[in-house]
């Protein structure tokens, strides 16, 4: 796969398909080849669909800042406590910006899931002049008080191994047995973790994202001055990220729109896969009108 070099960082991505340019960005832990293909699929019978892998994940580089245990991120979940932290998410923006700039890319409509979601709202907020429209889905605005781990999550959470390579399969599909929705298929994710671990595999690189994660400052004020079309999508029984923070995330964006599914928890649920299709073209099309 091709790379660029950005803010000191190799970032590994993949360029398919025509139209105006979407950017995908991924969640915590998440490489490029996780985006389900049926999503990625549809996105590119309209868009020129950009993948990529974040800062110390997948192929991209790997960074030699602090890590954290498991144990030690659950306690700082659990005790609102700032870790120490080599970047922030708005690094993490700063190289998606990056990476439009090495491709000669202008504007690009952006759509993030979870950690990918906030470093499209950093990147809305830091480089508006970048972004056609914005989609944030299961995400939240890091206030501290929404879209937070229901504490069941974390107590089962809190009792799951740390994975080594041989173990990660089955520790991550026993991790997506908690986090998902009714329409979680295991053959499906057992495939896809597959692939995942045998193409890279980087525990203290999820560490290093977890601690930007919550080293990285509230972006509700920023948030409020973002005049890009925004969509926010959320599910309604997301344990991960709670549905306030996508309530959250679209109350502070002024003229937003806020899609909610019953069905739907940390994960991208195939049955609504089209539906989301739809809302994101729609909210591309916000876009368009507010440039003419």
């Amino acid at each position: 796969m091709p790379s660029v070099d950005v803010n000191g960082q190799t970032i590994v991505y993949e360029d398919s398909g025509s139209g105006e340019p979407l950017l995908l960005v991924m969640g915590l832990g998440g490489q490029l080849i996780d985006w389900p293909e049926p999503f990625v699929e549809q996105l590119l019978s309209r868009y020129r669909v950009i993948r990529f892998d974040n800062r110390d994940i997948g192929l991209s580089s790997q960074t030699s800042g602090p890590t954290m245990r498991p144990a030690a991120m659950l306690r700082a979940l659990l005790l609102r406590r700032k870790p120490a932290s080599g970047y922030l998410i708005s690094d993490m923006a700063a190289d998606a910006v990056g990476l439009l700039n090495a491709l000669s890319i202008d504007r690009a409509h952006i759509v993030g899931i979870s950690m990918g979601g906030m470093i499209c709202q950093q990147m809305a907020i830091d480089h508006p002049g970048r972004v056609l429209s914005m989609t944030s889905i299961m995400s939240n605005t890091g206030d501290r008080k929404n879209g937070r781990s229901a504490p069941a999550l974390l107590a089962k959470a809190a009792r799951l191994r740390p994975p080594t390579k041989e173990t990660a399969v089955e520790e991550f599909v026993e991790t997506s047995k908690l986090i998902c929705g009714p329409h979680w298929n295991e053959a499906d994710m057992r495939a896809s973790l597959k692939a995942s671990v045998a193409r890279s595999f980087r525990p203290d690189g999820v560490a290093r994202q977890f601690a930007a994660i919550n080293a990285s400052p509230d972006r509700t004020k920023g948030l409020a001055t973002v005049t890009t079309p925004t969509l926010v999508i959320h599910g309604l029984i997301d344990p991960l990220v709670k549905p306030s923070g996508g309530i959250a995330t679209a109350k502070a964006v002024p003229g937003s729109r806020l899609l909610m599914f019953p069905d739907m928890a940390h994960d991208l649920p195939r049955p609504r896969l089209g539906e989301i299709i739809d809302a994101i073209n729609a909210n591309a099309a916000r876009a368009v009108q507010t440039a003419i």
